[in-house]
C-alpha cells in the first residue's frame, strides 16, 4: 500500500507540473446544462472532461461552499487554476453544480425578500436534495454506480449530509476546510451571534446577505499573511473571481456597487455546528473520506479534524491531512501557497487514473 501510494503520489505530482507546463495548449471539453431539483427550482451543472473518448471510472462532483457558486471556486478562466481541469486531466470526468440560491442556479423568491428577520435562505436540506438531483443525473449520464464528492467549506457539509443518507451512490468523499458538528472557539461566529445573546444566531440575519467585490475578497484576503497579496495568490485569480462571482447574480449591476445575493442557511446550520450541533453524524459516513484542513483557515477548525479522526468509524479508509500555511482558498492560491499539495493529495485519494489520452484503453 505504501509503494502504491508513493507512485500514485509520483504519478500525480507528474501531473501538475504537465499542466504548468502546458499552459493554454491542453483542450478540455465543456458542456453546461440545468436540469430540475424539484418544481421550479433548476440546478446548473458543468460537465469537464479532457476527452471525448468513452471513458470508465467513478465521476467527480465538486460542490461550492456558501459563497459564490462553482465557475470561481472551481473552474475560473485563468491557465493552470482550474482545479475541475486538474482532475479531468487524469481522466476523470468532472461535474461541478451550484445549488440553488447561488451562481447559475435558480434564486428562491426568499432572496427577494426585504424583511430583515426573514428566515435563512437554503437550507442543508434543500442543498442536499440538489445534490441528489445532480448525482442521479451523472449516474445516470456516465451509466456508474457511484460518484465521488469533493465539497468546499459549507459544500463540505452538504456533501457529507447527503454521503451520510446515501453511501450507496458514493465512491469517496473528500472535505476542503470543512466544519463538523463540535463545540468549540469559531472565529466567525462572533460576527453571526444575536448582538443581545451571543449564545444564538442573529434574527435579524435575513434570508440572506450582499457582497460585492471588496466583501467577496475579505476573507481570503484576511487569511493571507503580509500587505502583498500577489505574493500568495495570482491577481488574475482574484479578478477572475470577482467576475464570475458577480455574474452569478443578475441583479447584481442593479446595486452600488454591483453586489451579489447569498443565502444565509449556511451561516446559521454553522453557528449552531460550531456549539456542538450535529446535523450528521461521522459514523454514518461508510465510504473512503479525505478531510484536508489549511491552517491558516478560519472556517474549519483543529478541533473537527479531530473530532472527525475520532468518529469516522465505519468509513473502510479516512486520510486526514494538514496543509500548514495555507488559506481556505488554497485551491485557487498559488502552487506552493497550498494548491499543489491538495491536488496531489486528492489525486491519489481519488485513485489518479490514466491520463485522459489513454483512458478507456485496454492493456
Amino acid at each position: 500500500m505504501m509503494m502504491r501510494r508513493l507512485i500514485l503520489m509520483v504519478l500525480a505530482w507528474m501531473t501538475i507540473l504537465g499542466l504548468a507546463a502546458a499552459g493554454d495548449a491542453a483542450a478540455f471539453f465543456r458542456a453546461d446544462a440545468q436540469l430540475e431539483s424539484e418544481p421550479g427550482i433548476e440546478i446548473f451543472v458543468r460537465e469537464i472532461r479532457a476527452s471525448m473518448k468513452e471513458e470508465v471510472g467513478t465521476p467527480v462532483l465538486l460542490i461550492h461552499g456558501g459563497g459564490p457558486g462553482s465557475l470561481p471556486n472551481f473552474d475560473p478562466a485563468v491557465p493552470n487554476y482550474s482545479l475541475a481541469e486538474d482532475i479531468a486531466s487524469v481522466g476523470h470526468i468532472v461535474y461541478m453544480m451550484d445549488v440553488r440560491g447561488f451562481g447559475n442556479s435558480t434564486k428562491p423568491a426568499a432572496l427577494d425578500s426585504t424583511d430583515a428577520e426573514a428566515p435563512p435562505a437554503v437550507r442543508s436540506d434543500e442543498a442536499v436534495k440538489d445534490i441528489s438531483a445532480v448525482v442521479d443525473w451523472i449516474l445516470r449520464r456516465s451509466r456508474e454506480s457511484k460518484a465521488a464528492l469533493v465539497g468546499l467549506g459549507a459544500g463540505g457539509h452538504w456533501a457529507a449530509l447527503y454521503t451520510a443518507k446515501n453511501s450507496d451512490k458514493v465512491s469517496h468523499l473528500a472535505l476542503l476546510n470543512a466544519q463538523y458538528g463540535v463545540k468549540a472557539p469559531w472565529k466567525p461566529g462572533k460576527a453571526f451571534a444575536d448582538p443581545m445573546n451571543p449564545g444564538a444566531f442573529n434574527p435579524a440575519a435575513g434570508a440572506f446577505f450582499l457582497a460585492d467585490a471588496r466583501g467577496l475578497m475579505a476573507d481570503w484576503d484576511g487569511e493571507i499573511p503580509g500587505g502583498d497579496k500577489s505574493q500568495w495568490r495570482d491577481p488574475r485569480v482574484a479578478v477572475a473571481y470577482v467576475k464570475l462571482a458577480l455574474a452569478g447574480d443578475a441583479t447584481a449591476n442593479t446595486r452600488t456597487p454591483p453586489s451579489m445575493r447569498i443565502p444565509g442557511a449556511f451561516r446559521k446550520e454553522h453557528f449552531e455546528m460550531s456549539r456542538g450541533r450535529k446535523f450528521w453524524d461521522a459514523k454514518d459516513i461508510r465510504v473512503p473520506t479525505l478531510y484536508v484542513r489549511g491552517t491558516l483557515d478560519d472556517w474549519s477548525r483543529p478541533e473537527d479534524l479531530m473530532a472527525l479522526h475520532a468518529e469516522l468509524v465505519n468509513a473502510p479508509q479516512k486520510q486526514f491531512v494538514v496543509i500548514h500555511d495555507a488559506t481556505h482558498f488554497l485551491h485557487l492560491d498559488r502552487p506552493e501557497k497550498g494548491r499543489a499539495a491538495f491536488i496531489q493529495e486528492l489525486l491519489v485519494f481519488l485513485g489518479n487514473r490514466l491520463p485522459a489520452d489513454k483512458a478507456g484503453k485496454k492493456k
